[in-house]
């Protein structure tokens, strides 16, 4: 009994670690410049599961990548950029790359 609750659980961690998303997309109104752009990438670093940031002026998208196995609750970005003086209208995970996300946006690293 105790392998197959080992198991189980075994089964069930990887589950849960293969559906957090890769990315984090979030729409944002209030991007008007390249200091808003800046301050944003800079305020959302600070958190330990970022790996990369990408910001769009032109589509108002702010894109997070997270480091594996790693998460950012909504609350906190709401609250991390609402603080900021901007407002999130959608806030999407995908598993899309960050690197497809920069392509499509055509943002340059």
């Amino acid at each position: 009994m105790n392998r197959l609750q080992l198991s189980l659980a075994v089964t069930l961690f990887a589950l849960a670690a293969s559906s957090t998303a890769a990315t984090i997309e979030m729409t944002v109104n209030g991007l008007v410049c390249a200091f808003c752009a800046q301050g944003i990438e800079k305020k959302l670093k600070k958190f330990p599961a970022t790996a990369e940031v990408v910001v769009s002026l032109e589509h108002r998208l702010v894109a997070v990548a997270l480091k594996e196995g790693q998460d950012i609750p909504d609350a906190e970005l709401r609250k991390a950029l609402t603080d900021a003086g901007y407002t999130i209208k959608v806030i999407e995970r995908t598993d899309t790359p960050i690197a497809d996300v920069r392509e499509r946006l055509q943002v340059k690293p």
